[in-house]
């Protein structure tokens, strides 16, 4: 790797031969020659770069030069060059085929190159080379799986080459020759070409001289047939995007008439279809022996039956089971009727004012006001929850089983990328990443669609070594898992499950491989938690062998001279001796968390097209995993490079990197996120999302949401960790109108609706009855016959009155020409199946089973430009492309930025459930998550994605359910307050109401009393319990209290004085003591979000005492004020319980004198109170009394 001509030119070493060569140009610009993938050593295909006056490198294909030149020639009135042309014309590159310059064998070069780029470290980034580093190993233990990194291979034999031996898809050699004679790809190219076919051991001529033959020849046959398509017009080879474009424009969705809708004379025209089955359908004579034996051509089917007897009826993916009336039709009523008690209830409280206290009223009334406003906010969107239900067997008899258009059966399938993000090893620990790594690869779908993508932030080697040893463990856990039906698939909740593991096990041998994979396992986790220790003394060892070598150095350089002592930066040490690119243990200029290069590391390879089925005892594979598929999906690295001065955007940003480089190197047309600490509980849970994008009317939607469930909770769940409200009430409701939020995690996205695209069939609202009699959008102009079919459902609402340019592209994605041809092939993968007249914009059947490419340097090489700090300049990345920045709740603007232009949105709730994480149980870190929540809420409703500038897209329901994530911190300010009046009336002796009448007490009664009942229907037709219902109010009370407050604080200094908020990275670690499972609960740590709460209580508790003194030695007692404000008092301590045992620490470590103390100052505080304000004398109960 050399920097040519200060430019970022990626260049292979001499021994992989791939005939891609470097040029470099003037000015320090530069020039990378390489042949299109499949062409062989045909003319190679010339990208260009050059410095702009800012100093970045910018890139430039061919379509951008030509595109470039055309626009400066008409710039310059034809005649004559501009300066920018003349830029471009001084290339000219001709690469002339000689004795050393032969092309290679297309199938032979790209799987030579694919395992070159799986055995390597790709690093680069701004004003600098994108390097290719050869790691000869990446972990210190060997790996064994052929799919990973640094996996071992046998050397070549031919004297003078180091090559690696051939190898297949096992990682077994390939010798051609039956002397066996170990020889590598270029050698054996050679061979072949210049040496007459001879192998250089025996001298024999070779049998077979095609990679085709060497791979699957063999006793059972010849070699397995590739599916390809048909070359392009004028026998020229197709480049990599020219093939994946083929795949759009080659098949065509159901017959349609211009407007778009379903042309059905046309279909009877040019099919044999006919009207129904009212008509007289009869077979013709020769149908039923047509040579298709019967089941073919024409009308007959099996028998001589018509085929529209004997085809499968088309089935629906998903059913919506509605909420039943006698639960619904109740619930909606009772609303109606607590909603007008609510307002003749407000009415009375303003008409009757109590005017001995008129600021205590006052006060009161303003409070009553904003949670009848709030609580309406939050009540109208759960009008029409409704519950969902997919059928797996029709998703696998429709994508995975043989039919005439996929006869061999192979998964017709998307793709789908799934995300894992991580910053800090430290906070998440590297073990729980690791799990959830393991538990996605050993996921059931199909192999060769799945693709992993693990983000590290942080950018350290612990996190890649561990995810190494990850991928190394996984050649033992995944076939394990596929072997015996295991569940869940993450090893660390596998092996720590209470029941029975041996339960519904049919396996003779399943007790002798789980006790053999649960020795690996421990071992893996030792592994894991000795990197540390291993990386600082392998660091520290390099790191003196390279202060002893500068320090000889310096000595034969100063001779007699009197040496100083040598001082060179202490640097992180790979496995294989080089220097880690990210960031350092000891932070050095260029290799800090803020300041270091991209890094992108394929773990594991894409895995082959066809099962690759183990066999008994194999090496790595102690196990016997006969007719087990041990492939693994791809597994990549990713570490997005950071330098100084640029807004790198949190996880957001980091997400948004995800989306570029892996749609350069899978480009999967759905996209899964999950937090580091949030595994796949449910194997099966991406085939249940994939059953509602696949559906008809699928097309729509933008994701699918998962809801979040939660392990190491403590059993009475103190804090509503569970949050089960918002996740099977809220959550639901939302499922009946245009869906729910996006809530970070577990959610299933279709990539085109993060690119910022419209759905293809959009719906307009208007007024507050939208949600019941939509407005069909009308659009003016239609779609062409002429529009490619690719580009057809790609629109945006820039574009409804024109058809989509892609020639604007670069302005909105960056100037990856990767990234800008992957969009309409993603769009046109994400389609659900064209198999019902109902389904529009659908795909063909078996247009999904042509497999993908392989890997090459280029693409990685591409992927590294495009996770660059300086790629997201002047495009629209984070406005209204990917995951929107601005706001520390990205999750929430994101999934309300697609809502907004007419997605909609799925609940996907599981029987077994999806994904399962972690939540803090600690008091403190669960009020700084409530914070960050909360301050995100406050940001939204000072933006531009405040729910009052929604367009008409958005349902009305859907707009207010928005409306208030953005409004609920505010009501903090009125709940204090209003927690503050109970303690003001015992002070004061005043109430907020005049007396306690009969119809203050009535009115109080019945919105109680409807509060409960509405509570026992959500329980009723969402399944919770009524203790979770509980411990929502007691905590909505305490966030209330506490972190809401500061998060209304922060957002108003964000807005009015421009203050940024720094959120701190919520802790996924375990406690300290491993004895007890809960240990974090008990943990008092000190926050000033705590000084709300406890004022609130002191304050409530004292003035109860003084109430009660006042009222014993009053004159005349007034009991009906006491027991009003007692009443009300006891309301607020009920919801304060929790907070204040979680102040009182582990249960049995508090001193009894504390209470013993408390209960002493609140009786002195009493008597301070009474001595102060005396009462006069009084014959009443108590009679006088005088402090003495």
């Amino acid at each position: 790797m050399d920097n040519i001509g200060g430019g970022g030119v990626l260049r292979h070493s001499n021994s992989s031969r791939l005939s891609r060569m470097s040029f470099s140009g003037e000015d320090g610009r530069a020039a990378q020659a390489r042949p299109a993938p499949g062409a062989g050593g045909d003319r190679p295909m010339v990208t260009f770069a050059r410095r702009t006056h800012s100093g970045r490198y910018v890139s430039y294909s061919r379509d951008d030069l030509d595109s470039e030149l055309a626009n400066s020639e008409l710039a310059g009135g034809g005649g004559g060059f501009s300066p920018d042309r003349e830029e471009f014309l001084s290339y000219h590159v001709h690469i002339p085929v000689t004795p050393d310059n032969q092309p290679m064998d297309p199938a032979i070069s790209a799987r030579v190159e694919e395992q070159y780029v799986s055995n390597s470290l790709f690093t680069g980034g701004f004003n600098s080379v994108t390097r290719a580093h050869l790691m000869d190993k990446v972990i210190d233990s060997e790996a064994s799986h052929p799919q990973m990194a640094g996996s071992k291979g046998s050397s070549c034999a031919v004297n003078g080459c180091d090559g690696k031996v051939m190898s297949d898809e096992r990682g077994q050699d390939i010798l051609p020759c039956e002397c066996d004679f170990k020889i590598c790809a270029e050698c054996f190219g050679d061979a072949v070409k210049n040496a007459g076919a001879l192998c250089p051991g025996c001298k024999e001529p070779y049998k077979a001289t095609e990679m085709e033959d060497l791979v699957g020849g063999g006793a059972d046959g010849g070699a397995r047939p590739t599916l390809s398509l048909p070359p392009p017009p004028g026998g020229a080879p197709a480049s990599r995007m020219e093939r994946r474009l083929s795949i759009v424009r080659s098949q065509k969705a159901m017959t349609r008439s211009q407007t778009g809708d379903w042309d059905h004379n046309r279909w009877l025209f040019e099919t044999k279809g006919t009207y129904g089955y009212g008509n007289a359908i009869w077979p013709k004579e020769n149908d039923a022996d047509n040579g298709n034996g019967g089941s073919g051509g024409g009308l007959g089917g099996t028998d001589g039956q018509p085929a529209e007897f004997t085809s499968k009826p088309w089935r629906p993916l998903t059913r919506k089971l509605k909420i039943p009336a006698g639960i619904l039709s109740p619930y909606r009523l009772l609303v109606l009727i607590r909603l007008a008690v609510l307002g003749l209830f407000l009415t009375w409280r303003i008409k009757h004012k109590n005017e001995d206290a008129m600021w205590l009223w006052g006060m009161s009334v303003v409070c009553e006001l904003w949670f009848g406003f709030s609580w309406i906010l939050d009540q109208l969107p759960k009008l029409c929850p409704v519950n969902r239900a997919t059928d797996l067997a029709v998703l696998k008899d429709k994508f995975e089983t043989p039919t005439p258009s996929n006869p061999n059966g192979r998964s017709d399938l998307p793709g789908l990328d799934i995300y894992v993000s991580t910053a800090d090893p430290e906070k998440e620990p590297p073990l729980t990443t690791a799990n959830t790594i393991l538990s996605i690869l050993a996921a059931d779908y199909p192999v060769e669609k799945l693709s992993c993508y693990v983000s590290d932030d942080g950018g350290a080697l612990l996190t890649f070594e561990a995810m190494a040893e990850a991928a190394s463990f996984a050649n033992m856990w995944v076939p394990f898992c596929r072997k015996h039906g295991i569940e869940p698939r993450n090893p660390e909740s596998y092996f720590s499950l209470k029941r029975d593991p041996y339960k519904n096990k049919v396996r003779s041998d399943f007790v002798k491989d789980r006790r053999r994979i649960k020795r690996e396992y421990d071992e893996f986790k030792v592994r894991i938690n000795g990197l540390p220790d291993s990386i600082r003394r392998r660091s520290d060892a390099y790191h003196a062998r390279e202060e002893i070598k500068a320090m000889k150095r310096q000595r034969e350089a100063a001779l007699d001279d009197a040496v100083e002592t040598v001082k060179i930066a202490k640097a992180t040490w790979m496995a294989d001796g080089t220097h880690w690119p990210g960031t350092w243990i000891q932070p050095s200029a260029e290799h800090t968390r803020g300041d270091h290069a991209g890094i992108i590391q394929v773990m594991l390879k894409p895995p082959s097209d066809d099962p690759l089925y183990g066999g008994d005892g194999e090496e790595g594979r102690p196990l016997d995993f006969t007719d087990i598929d041990i492939r693994l999906p791809m597994l990549v690295y990713v570490s997005r490079e950071k330098r100084p001065g640029y807004d790198h955007n949190k996880k957001a940003g980091a997400m948004n990197a995800l989306v570029r480089s892996s749609a350069v190197m899978s480009n999967g047309p759905f996209i899964l996120n999950l937090d580091c600490d949030h595994y796949v509980y449910n194997s099966q849970a991406f085939r249940e999302g994939m059953c509602f994008m696949m559906d008809r009317g699928g097309d729509r939607i933008a994701y699918v949401q998962f809801p979040q469930r939660f392990e190491g909770i403590d059993p009475s769940d103190r804090y509503a960790n569970h949050n089960t409200v918002f996740f099977d009430v809220n959550m639901r409701a939302l499922d009946g109108l245009m869906g729910p939020v996006y809530v970070g995690t577990g959610c299933l996205f279709r990539r085109v609706a993060l690119y910022g695209f419209d759905p293809p069939r959009s719906t307009e609202h208007g007024g507050c009855c939208s949600c019941c009699f939509p407005k069909k959008r009308k659009i003016k102009s239609t779609v062409s016959s002429g529009t490619s079919e690719e580009t057809r459902a790609l629109r945006m609402a820039d574009f409804d009155d024109e058809e989509m340019n892609m020639s604007t592209f670069p302005k909105r994605f960056g100037n990856s020409n990767f990234l800008i041809n992957s969009i309409p092939i993603a769009e046109f993968q994400g389609r659900p199946l064209a198999d019902h007249p109902g389904v529009k914009n659908g795909r063909p059947p078996g247009a999904l089973t042509v497999p993908r490419d392989l890997l090459d340097a280029s693409t990685v090489a591409e992927a590294i430009s495009v996770i660059s700090c300086w790629y997201e300049d002047k495009t629209e990345w984070g406005q209204r492309v990917g995951w929107i920045y601005g706001s520390v709740t990205e999750d929430v603007v994101t999934g309300y930025r697609m809502h907004n232009r007419g997605w909609k949105s799925v609940y996907c709730v599981t029987k077994r459930d999806a994904f399962r994480g972690t939540a803090p149980i600690n008091l403190t870190d669960r009020l700084h998550q409530v914070l960050r929540w909360a301050t995100g809420s406050v940001e939204i409703f000072f933006s531009r994605n405040n729910a009052l500038l929604a367009s008409r897209r958005m349902k009305c329901l859907q707009r207010i359910a928005y409306l208030n994530v953005g409004i609920y911190p505010f009501t903090s300010i009125f709940l204090i307050v209003y927690c503050f009046l109970p303690a003001l009336s015992l002070f004061s002796g005043q109430f907020i109401v005049k007396e306690l009448d009969v119809t203050f007490l009535t009115y109080l009664l019945v919105i109680t009393l409807t509060l409960c009942m509405l509570a026992v229907l959500e329980i009723k037709w969402s399944g919770i319990n009524l203790e979770e219902w509980w411990r929502n109010e007691q905590f909505w009370l305490i966030g209330g209290t506490s972190a809401h407050l500061a998060a209304v604080l922060q957002g108003l200094l964000k807005v009015i004085a421009g203050i940024e908020i720094s959120f701190t990275l919520t802790s996924k670690s375990g406690a300290d003591d491993e004895n007890d499972e809960y240990a974090d609960l008990y943990i008092v740590k000190w926050t000033s979000l705590m000084i709300p709460p406890i004022v609130i209580m002191m304050v409530n508790l004292i003035a109860i005492a003084v109430g009660f003194s006042r009222t014993i030695y009053s004159e005349i007692p007034q009991w009906s004020k006491l027991l009003g404000g007692v009443f009300f008092s006891f309301w607020v301590l009920a919801h304060l319980y929790p907070f204040a045992k979680g102040l009182m620490g582990r249960r049995g470590r508090t001193p009894t004198i504390v209470f013993v103390w408390s209960g002493l100052l609140a009786i002195t505080i009493s008597l301070l109170w009474v001595a102060i304000n005396p009462p006069s004398q009084n014959s009443q109960i108590g009679g006088s009394f005088q402090f003495p």
